[in-house]
């Protein structure tokens, strides 16, 4: 279940108690019911991100609750996919900071493969009931993940948007990271998002780091 690269630093949750739990619920509510993201794409983040190569940490809520929707990256949808609101927002920013075109499409795997952890807080989801497995034990297993990045020797950049995402600050060594806070890009809070420059800031101390800027664009795929 658990990428190679991270079954090193984390393999010691999938043994805990409650993750055997957790793994008896989700399988229970698939039985019941649609479940995303697929049982395959549960740790898609940690999959196109190597725990080794991780330069960017960006934390969601939970998948997208839709029909083909969530697909293991937060905010990301696959080929095809109508781009949800929250990414739209994020698309609209980056087009007015950094004067990127709006892609055609939501699949944001070109971020994670450059070392962008896109991991949401719970990695599955009731269709069409949002945060529905909140409190199951998979925001146990996230905390390891970013405990584990933190712990890390290499700085990276954690990408905290919303009221959710900076409770975890407390799990982050801000001494030796960066920390990148601000509104979440959904339409109820877009307005403070908008203007908040979270990719310059994120670039800047990237490369305080010594890495290569991340490169934000999305290519076309074609309608």
């Amino acid at each position: 279940m658990l990428p190679d690269s991270w079954q090193k630093v984390l393999g010691e949750e999938l043994d805990q108690p409650y993750f055997k739990e957790l793994t008896e619920f989700v399988e229970e509510e698939r039985a019941a019911g649609p479940v995303y993201p697929p049982r395959e794409e549960v740790f898609a983040a940690l999959e196109a991100t190597p725990f080794d190569e991780v330069k960017v940490l960006v934390l969601g809520q939970d998948p997208y609750h839709g029909e083909g929707q969530g697909h293991g990256l937060c905010f990301s949808v696959r080929p095809g996919v109508r781009v949800p609101p929250s990414l739209r927002n994020i698309y609209k920013e980056l087009h007015a900071e950094l004067g990127l075109p709006i892609p055609d499409n939501g699949y944001l795997l070109p971020w994670a493969r450059q070392g962008v952890l896109l991991m949401n807080a719970v990695l599955t989801v009731r269709s069409g009931e949002p945060n529905s497995h909140k409190g199951r034990g998979w925001e146990r297993f996230t905390d390891a993940v970013i405990r584990a990045v933190s712990d890390r020797p290499d700085p990276v950049v954690f990408v905290l948007w919303g009221a959710y995402a900076r409770k975890k600050l407390k799990l982050i060594d801000t001494e030796r990271h960066a920390v990148v806070e601000g509104a979440h890009p959904s339409p109820l809070s877009a307005k403070k998002f908008f203007g908040s420059r979270p990719f310059t800031q994120i670039n800047e101390a990237v490369a305080l780091h010594g890495h290569a800027p991340i490169d934000w664009r999305v290519p076309d795929l074609g309608r």
